[in-house]
């Protein structure tokens, strides 16, 4: 049961120069409020920097801000926890507002460049920093949607930009961005053990502020590398715990997406399966259910699902960090037709959050447990429960040692 949009989100598979689907987006969204034919722009960013991925590894990358805005409403841009509080509308009206000032330059060619190192000065900071950029034109109204990226407002080449402000930057940030002997993975696995949100580890790898031979990633790779990065490095130290003592289940969701996220006693294992229902922003009139999954050897090779994996995936390896505990885990992620608009791989590290956020429900056997699952899922229940590589297992492995015991 294949369904081509679901599995490019936006990448052009297709082979068409320009996808239908977001080209919808762009026509309806309102465009920044700046003044038409200005060129100057005024702004704190929440910081937020953009590094495109066409031309690689010549890119065009800088700054984003938000004209007019003050630093309260534009920190709220690049906060996840106040994007999930606001309806889809509202999110696509305010992250449309943000600019994406930019310049044109090599991935591993950036450290000449003067409005570069300025970019990243601004990535440094944890609070919105005041800026004004000049552009060589006036700006057209555009909007940029995708899969994995949040939305954004139009483009524009820039020719100064400059900080009226310091940098807010925390201390470990400062540390890990000027010790160019520490690997970027390690680097963005210190950050993380110190509260360094993904949002901020993603913009500093982005912008090329980590690792021995920095580089500048294209912001979507860097999203998923991040989700990656941090994900491996806790399921790594899940199995030295124990393995939990009960079937739990936890179950919620935001913004059109529902998760059920299942921990079973067994050692980590994880499995996801998402079931686009018809008439979301993908799937059009077709449903579709993928499916992914890895062992306690970690994940071999990119995800079928792509960054929402491992966006699914971290909010469940740091629910079962905190609890010191490891599980198999059978998670579904479910996409109503509420989720009408592409707003990135945020929505579903969050709702994954939101669903482990909850009092989990407690079962004696699986089968119950998947009973309880399917009165809150409206794909069929044995569309999705034949997809699963993870229940066959656990089912045998439990057959088995009850033959044993």
């Amino acid at each position: 049961m294949k369904n081509r949009c679901i599995e490019c989100k936006g990448k052009g598979l297709c082979g068409r120069a320009r996808c239908p689907i977001l080209e919808k987006f762009r026509a309806t969204a309102k465009h920044s409020p700046q003044k038409q034919g200005e060129k100057t722009i005024f702004g704190a960013s929440p910081p937020a920097v953009f590094v495109g991925r066409y031309g690689y590894p010549e890119v065009s990358a800088g700054p984003m801000i938000p004209p007019l805005l003050e630093s309260e409403d534009a920190a709220q841009l690049e906060d996840p926890h106040a994007l999930l509080g606001m309806g889809i509308d509202d999110i696509i009206q305010k992250r449309c507002q943000l600019v994406r000032a930019n310049t044109t330059v090599k991935v591993k060619q950036f450290e000449k460049s003067r409005l570069i190192e300025k970019a990243q000065e601004m990535a440094l900071s944890r609070k919105p920093v005041d800026t004004e950029v000049l552009l060589s034109k006036p700006l057209k109204p555009a909007q940029k949607f995708d899969g994995v990226l949040t939305p954004m407002g139009p483009a524009g080449k820039m020719e100064r930009f400059d900080i009226a402000e310091n940098p807010k930057v925390p201390d470990k940030v400062d540390y890990l961005t000027y010790d160019t002997d520490v690997k970027a993975t390690d680097a963005a696995l210190e950050l993380y053990d110190h509260d360094i949100g993904c949002e901020h580890i993603t913009r500093l790898l982005s912008i090329g502020l980590l690792g021995q031979e920095r580089k500048l990633v294209p912001t979507r790779w860097a999203i998923t590398a991040t989700d990656d990065m941090v994900g491996k490095e806790l399921a790594k130290g899940l199995l030295d715990y124990p393995e939990i003592e009960d079937i739990q289940l936890y179950s919620g969701g935001s913004l059109g997406n529902h998760f059920e996220i299942l921990l079973i006693p067994r050692s980590y294992s994880f499995e996801l399966l998402e079931l686009w229902m018809a008439r979301t922003v993908w799937s059009a009139d077709k449903a579709w259910i993928g499916q992914d999954m890895e062992g306690t050897s970690g994940k071999k090779g990119y995800s079928t699902l792509a960054g929402g994996y491992y966006a699914a995936r971290l909010p469940v390896l740091e629910k079962l960090e905190s609890i010191r505990k490891q599980a198999a885990v059978f998670a579904i992620r479910e996409i109503t037709p509420d989720y009408w608009a592409p707003l990135g791989v945020w929505v579903v590290r969050e709702a994954a959050r939101n669903a482990l956020s909850t009092e989990p429900a407690f079962f004696e056997t699986l089968e119950e447990a998947l009973m309880d699952m399917k009165t809150r899922i409206n794909t069929p229940f044995y569309q999705w429960r034949e997809k699963s590589e993870l229940l066959p297992y656990v089912k045998e492995q439990t057959t088995l040692s009850r033959f044993l015991s």
